[in-house]
């Protein structure tokens, strides 16, 4: 099989030809359809983004795909189904603390890096294998294009944390980072899931606009300034009325601000998830989170149900994917299509590789 060879950071990715691979039982083999190219690609290549991998490998994390081949314990998963490749890869001799790696994509850990080491090459290939728990079937979904349902990998995340806040119908949730990539797919399913208001904050005015054009007069922006004063006050004004959850899923800033703010803004009761980048550390009072009950918890990625829930959502219309843009580029143009991403990695665009055709 072709694959997209990343040999040494800081160094372009090269086609090779690798061995096919082989299941072995509790594995799959998927011949790759469609994968996504994350905007910070290039920062990871380059090693800005100090991702530990065993290199060389071909990297690329989750695709959507066919099952080619199957081990010989499965028995639902055959030959010629449409799945979802969910890079989430748990070890499975440790139930409540079991290592992870994202498949092709970062190995943090001695435990995570074995892992790597038998499930070594991500989804830049034409066929990966992974572990069966980890295709999830989406026949309910045949008549999308492939490449468009690479985006469920970008909204499982802010799924994994609507899910981790138990966001009800009816409620009210802050998106911190709502602007994003993730933030702005986040709002998208937090509507689905039957939000009634989802308040907005960001810097870019326009893109804020943006966000009320596409889904309408539920979400609630707030356009806010460096020097905000009493920020948690006018998040609260913009909800008209108690704000029941935040999440906050803010890419690498210098500033706790916004998480502070969000997290004091919400009703005695209300819950934070934690998903963005910040790599600071967040005061909140003491007494203030005790009296009004808040829960403050981290949420990485998203529970092992959450595919199938999302493909349901999207299946049931739900979830309109018109909105959210992609543009594909053959294997062979790997290289020019981490620039790509590079450049176009906002709200609703996405970089896809086609390593196969359907």
């Amino acid at each position: 099989m072709k694959a997209a060879i990343l040999k040494e950071k800081k160094l372009p990715l090269t086609i090779e030809q690798l061995p096919d691979p082989t299941p072995g039982a509790g594995e799959v083999v998927v011949q790759v359809l469609a994968v996504p190219i994350l905007a910070y690609t290039h920062e990871v290549f380059s090693g800005e983004r100090d991702y530990p991998l065993l290199l060389p490998l071909a990297p690329g994390v989750s695709a959507i795909g066919l099952i080619e081949k199957t081990g010989p314990d499965a028995t639902r998963l055959a030959p010629g189904q449409l799945v979802f490749c969910d890079p989430t890869v748990r070890s499975r001799d440790d139930v409540l603390s079991p290592d992870i790696m994202l498949q092709g994509w970062i190995a943090p850990t001695e435990g995570a890096q074995k892992l790597q080491s038998h499930f070594r090459h991500g989804s830049f290939a034409e066929r990966m294998l992974l572990p069966m728990e980890n295709a999830y079937s989406l026949e309910q979904l045949r008549s999308f294009n492939p490449t468009k349902l690479v985006w469920i990998n970008t909204m499982l995340v802010p799924y994994g944390g609507l899910l981790a806040a138990d966001l009800q119908p009816g409620q009210t949730i802050l998106v911190n980072g709502a602007t994003g990539h993730f933030g702005s797919a986040g709002i998208a399913v937090a509507l689905a899931m039957g939000a009634a208001r989802v308040i907005a904050p960001g810097r870019n005015e326009q893109m804020l606009n943006t966000l009320v054009r596409t889904f309408g007069p539920r979400v609630r922006p707030v356009l806010i300034s460096e020097q905000e004063e009493d920020l948690n006050k006018r998040l609260r004004e913009a909800a008209d009325g108690p704000i029941d959850c935040l999440l906050d899923i803010l890419g690498p800033m210098r500033s706790t601000t916004l998480t502070r703010s969000g997290i004091m803004a919400l009703r005695p009761g209300g819950t934070a998830v934690l998903m963005g980048g910040i790599d600071m550390p967040v005061e909140l009072p003491y007494k203030y989170m005790m009296r009004n009950n808040l829960v403050v918890r981290g949420q990485y990625v998203c529970p092992r149900h959450a595919p199938l829930l999302l493909a349901a959502l999207i299946g049931s219309g739900q979830i309109n994917l018109e909105p959210f843009a992609v543009q594909t580029f053959p294997l062979e143009q790997v290289n020019q299509a981490v620039e790509y991403a590079r450049d176009h990695g906002g709200p609703f665009q996405l970089t896809v590789l086609t390593p196969t055709q359907r």
